[in-house]
């Protein structure tokens, strides 16, 4: 079979991975030293690494069957198989372990609908859902840090911890919504028992609090036009690698516009 779709052609690139060809490139080059190119024992790749990498960002990108996929990339169904479940882990962010002593990072849960039940629980989607913890920072909208995937009943007070993201996050200072007291995060003023409004420095407060904190929302809406995260069917570990694989994309194309 002969492929349509290749990375050689620019102007595939950018509807199949979100990313301009020069992000692409980057991507590339930073998945190469990885070593995602060496030599393996066995049958030879059936596409070059570029092609290999934009056929998982495509299906990322995309959410197609392997069916609806494979055709155009000219390859067989087990073929892209065995490409997606050995280049999408290396596609992974990876957490940042430093941050700059006034950084100040912001932090929210975000429920992805997994066909996966062993991993999945009903959420109030009402679907069966993971919760992913993702850390951005609030300057840079960068995502710096996305916990490992709980199920989707699990509320993002417990799942901050449980994900792994707090111990990520350390002690840099760290804003969330109100579905996270107690945990020592910068959360909203609430009314206390027996009052009927805030005072207006707090609703001031909350009112700012509110705009810089929306900037995750904004992150969660780019991440999510790779539309595998509206409907997941890898199993296992497939939707982590997919978060983080997603997650490191949405970086590069932010860091290139």
């Amino acid at each position: 079979m002969t492929g349509v779709i290749t990375a050689s052609e620019p102007s595939w690139i950018a509807p199949f991975s979100g990313l301009s060809p020069r992000a692409f490139g980057k991507l590339v080059t930073v998945l190469r030293r990885a070593g995602a190119d060496s030599v393996r024992k066995g049958r030879p790749w059936s596409l070059p690494l570029e092609d290999r990498i934009l056929l998982v960002t495509a299906y990322w990108r995309t959410n197609l069957t392997m069916r609806q996929l494979t055709p155009p990339f000219g390859i067989s169904k087990s073929a892209a198989d065995r490409i997606i479940d050995h280049l999408g882990p290396m596609f992974a962010l990876q957490p940042r372990k430093r941050f700059a002593k006034d950084a100040v990072l912001i932090v929210d849960g975000t429920l992805v609908p997994t066909q996966d039940h062993t991993i999945a629980e009903r959420s109030k989607n009402y679907r069966y859902s993971t919760n992913h913890q993702v850390v951005i920072d609030a300057d840079t909208r960068l995502v710096v840090v996305v916990g490992r995937p709980l199920a989707g009943n699990r509320n993002d007070c417990n799942a901050w911890e449980e994900s792994g993201a707090k111990a990520a996050v350390g002690n840099t200072t760290t804003i969330a919504d109100g579905g996270y007291p107690g945990t020592g995060l910068v959360i909203p003023h609430r009314r206390q028992c027996g009052q009927t409004e805030l005072p207006g420095w707090k609703e001031e407060h909350n009112k700012s609090h509110k705009q810089v904190r929306a900037r995750v929302e904004h992150v969660f809406a780019r991440m999510k036009t790779w539309k595998i995260l509206r409907d997941c069917r890898l199993k296992g570990d497939g939707v982590h690698h997919a978060m983080l694989g997603i997650a490191r994309m949405h970086n590069l194309a932010r860091g290139d516009s």
